[in-house]
């Protein structure tokens, strides 16, 4: 198998043009390929600088996830921090975790901090939301927002839809006065948004009113707590 290191956009576009599949860290696809056969040529993104961003309202696809550190909002760091276990966290990308893996564990905090896309198609870079990304697949590039007022984050481990553990994210916007909930519940993932507003109690009474209020007790406690923090954190600044 060839493994082809673009260092442009142009340069990507070719290899896809000319079949070579994405290999992102390799963490998810190197097994499947191992069952069913390697491809001739693969692409990985990782020294192509538009793939390499960190900070300033950015994240490239070809980060890995440890070295996602405090030039990113707090939400987005506690996620990656929480994939896996330190080994797979030097090799996964975030590409790979979010277009690639089932668990999409960084997709909540993306949501929470209403992250666009940059992707790759055949006529060029085009921005698109999380939603079409998910759906079509594209290659992506990067992850585009504005910095949030306050964000934040929790993994309950011991809180389970089958194996995989909820998560809660939340961020209220700074580009509007809205505050955003993202929870994890088993493979699928449940975002709402709700009017911002410096007393706790209403914003809660606000989400409990959406399909989040059906959540086990114990996670809603969880997210209590996560906006509560959030809300307190948004309304010192």
């Amino acid at each position: 198998m060839l493994v082809r290191l673009p260092r442009s956009v142009s340069e990507a576009q070719s290899c896809l043009a000319e079949g070579a599949v994405p290999v992102g860290g390799a963490t998810l696809v190197w097994a499947g390929w191992q069952r069913d056969g390697f491809p001739e040529q693969a692409v990985s993104l990782r020294e192509l600088p538009e793939a390499k961003v960190i900070g300033d309202g950015a994240l490239g696809s070809a980060v890995l996830l440890h070295e996602i550190d405090g030039r990113v909002p707090e939400v987005l760091r506690k996620a990656a921090g929480g994939v896996g276990t330190g080994a797979v966290r030097r090799t996964a990308t975030v590409g790979g975790n979010i277009v690639g893996s089932t668990l999409r564990c960084l997709l909540p905090a993306a949501l929470v901090l209403d992250a666009r896309a940059i992707v790759l198609e055949p006529d060029g870079t085009v921005e698109t939301d999380l939603a079409e990304l998910l759906a079509k697949r594209p290659l992506l590039l990067s992850l585009h927002w504005r910095e949030p007022v306050a964000s934040g984050y929790r993994k309950l481990t011991d809180q389970l839809r089958g194996e995989v553990p909820f998560v809660v994210a939340a961020a209220v916007g700074a580009d509007a006065p809205v505050l955003r909930v993202a929870v994890r519940d088993g493979y699928d993932v449940l975002s709402e948004t709700v009017p911002y507003d410096t007393d706790t109690g209403r914003v809660l009474r606000a989400l409990a009113l959406t399909p989040l209020g059906t959540l086990p007790e114990a996670v809603f406690e969880a997210v209590r707590d996560v906006v509560g923090g959030v809300v307190e954190r948004a309304g010192a600044r």
